[in-house]
């Protein structure tokens, strides 16, 4: 049986990657076009990301590896 696929919301990401501070900077930010993911803007604060998506935000860029995340 396949497993599903890890996924993570942008928004959350960005808080666990202190990128920022808490949900609503999240929010502001998300919606205010200055987030991207793998180069393209992303409004949408319940975007799943997946291993290997890039997220930038001004000029810092997170690649997501869900290693970081299980030790």
């Amino acid at each position: 049986m396949a497993h599903p696929e890890r996924t993570i919301e942008l928004d959350s990401f960005l808080k666990l990657k202190g990128l920022v501070g808490t949900g609503g900077q999240a929010k502001v930010l998300i919606q205010a076009g200055q987030v991207r993911v793998n180069g393209q803007v992303e409004t949408r604060r319940k975007r799943k990301l997946r291993e290997g998506d890039v997220v930038t935000v001004d000029d810092r860029s997170v690649t997501v590896r869900w290693a970081e995340f299980t030790g």
